[in-house]
C-alpha cells in the first residue's frame, strides 16, 4: 500500500512538473502530457480506494 501511495504521489509530481513546463515554455505538448498524466492517475486511484472501501465492507 505504501508504494501505491508513493507512486500516485510520484504521478501528480509529474503532472505538475508537465503544467510548469507548459506555463514556461507555451508548448501545447506539455499540457497534453500533464493532463493524460493527471487523468490516469486520478481513475488508478478512485480504482485502489474503491477496493479499499469494498474491502471494509464486506
Amino acid at each position: 500500500m505504501l508504494l501505491f501511495r508513493w507512486a500516485i504521489l510520484l504521478l501528480l509530481l509529474v503532472a505538475g512538473v508537465c503544467f510548469a513546463f507548459y506555463a514556461a515554455t507555451g508548448q501545447v505538448k506539455y499540457r497534453r502530457i500533464g493532463w493524460v498524466v493527471l487523468k490516469w492517475t486520478l481513475l488508478a486511484a478512485l480504482g485502489f480506494f474503491a477496493v479499499l472501501i469494498a474491502e471494509r465492507v464486506a
